[in-house]
């Protein structure tokens, strides 16, 4: 990858780092992971699953042993971001799972995230003590307090060294300002800001006040039976503090400046690519929706992902994107099983690496695409527990429609629809990628020669 993308192209010279998770038997509903997110250096990683708990891992400072090779990934910190409600106004059950995590730049010795289920957003700060105050007048060691009338000498407080502890506290909780459910959050360049996206309407907070927030998109029809499309994702620009831009269930993408106007209903730019009629279908309208949309870390480009496919977009060119790459083109004829199923309404994500020359994005049968922009070359990787000893090398993987099947080839027909890789993330600057499957979080790094 990055200068050596050719060689991983030809060998796929990818080795397994780690693997975090239980085994797939008796996997429990809140133990899916929903969302992986890496930390601005990379140091950190995050995951949230549907039972509302965060995992954030931390990097192992290399070794005197191998002062090349980085350590792996190892837990760092566990808790319980959200719990189950119920909105008793609208006989509502609101889920605790965690739909989002966006980590903040780290400023001191403290780590901040937001993380979201449907309803609310909270910033957490994450913090390391391994020292604690002893020699107090007021209470015993036991945090008794002491009769002060028995108080004759007066102590100062000392800190004694202790195992190292890491806390999680919610620092900010935004609530009650979604009608529908949240789909994306994401952190504004200038970091005093962030946006909350829901089916209908973006909302934008400041990081300091939490019981109100600014409505800059509202696309909900007066009469909701002329409803026809609903916002699928939203990202603001990762250089300029006043652009963002949002997706579409009809596969449209909207760029948006908050300087025109307070609310952002006509957009800047509307990117849209015209439909080819000889492949209108039943499913056209389902598959074109756009279930991610990124921008390119050099905020030049916009990456979506579609059920069937991956597109970039140049920010100057509005009427069809400069790239597109097929995911999974062997599903097309398995359209009407995978509606029956219901997994034609999955949500797959996709990722840029760090200088925006490969991104990557999950399919079926825990299968995972990444695409070269400059060689236009591809591959299929699987993560899997088969496959996922130390130091291994991945080997890549081939789908084939009918006719014979060679030996290393996977038919269309015995793909595993219940195991997708929806939620993937790559290290900001290294050859590091996260890759989600069900309740295990695999980590693969670049072979180290």
């Amino acid at each position: 990858l990055l200068a050596g993308f050719g060689s991983l192209m030809q060998d796929v010279l990818w080795c397994f780092s780690q693997v975090k998770g239980t085994t797939d038997t008796g996997v429990t509903e809140s133990d899916i992971i929903s969302t992986v997110e890496f930390n601005h250096t990379g140091e950190l990683l995050a995951t949230g699953d549907k039972g509302g708990r965060v995992v954030i891992f931390q990097r192992e400072q290399e070794s005197k042993n191998q002062p090349h090779r980085r350590g792996e990934y190892n837990v760092y910190s566990t808790f319980q971001s959200h719990e189950p409600e119920f909105d008793y106004l609208k006989s509502l059950e609101i889920e605790e799972k965690i739909n989002k995590i966006r980590w903040l730049p780290q400023q001191n010795a403290a780590y901040f995230l937001l993380s979201t289920n449907d309803k609310t957003v909270k910033l957490w700060k994450v913090s390391e003590r391994d020292k604690r105050p002893e020699g107090y007048n007021l209470k015993d060691e036991d945090g008794r307090l002491r009769d002060p009338s028995m108080i004759t000498v007066l102590r100062v407080p000392v800190l004694r060294p202790m195992d190292l502890m890491v806390e999680a506290t919610p620092r900010r909780v935004f609530a009650n300002a979604h009608t529908y459910h949240i789909n994306s959050i994401s952190v504004n360049s200038d970091y005093e800001t962030y946006m909350s996206a829901d089916d209908l309407r973006i909302n934008l907070w400041n990081f300091e006040i939490t019981n109100q927030s600014f409505n800059i998109v509202d696309i909900k029809p007066a009469n909701m039976e002329e409803l026809t499309e609903v916002i699928t994702a939203a990202e603001f620009h990762p250089h300029h503090c006043n652009t963002f831009v949002y997706s579409s269930s009809k596969g449209t993408i909207r760029l948006c400046d908050m300087r025109t106007a307070a609310l952002c209903d006509r957009h800047a730019k509307f990117f849209e690519e015209p439909e080819d009629p000889s492949n209108r279908s039943f499913f056209s309208e389902i598959i074109s929706s756009i279930s991610d949309v990124k921008f390119s870390h050099s905020g030049r480009y916009i990456m979506t992902r579609d059920y069937l496919t991956v597109k970039v977009w140049d920010l100057n060119m509005e009427n069809r994107p400069i790239e597109t790459y097929q995911v999974h083109d062997y599903l097309r004829s398995k359209l009407c099983s995978l509606y029956e199923n219901d997994c034609i309404f999955d949500k797959f994500e996709c990722v840029w690496n760090g200088s925006d020359s490969v991104i990557m994005t999950g399919s079926y049968n825990n299968f995972f695409r990444m695409f070269d922009r400059n060689t236009k070359r591809d591959v299929t990787l699987e993560a899997s527990r088969e496959n996922s000893k130390p130091r291994a090398i991945l080997k890549p993987r081939k789908v084939c429609v009918g006719g014979k099947r060679r030996k290393d080839e996977i038919s269309v027909d015995s793909l595993d629809f219940s195991k997708k890789i929806l939620h993937t993330a790559w290290h900001p600057s290294e050859n590091i990628i996260a890759v989600a499957a069900t309740n295990n979080l695999y980590i693969f790094q670049d072979k180290v020669n």
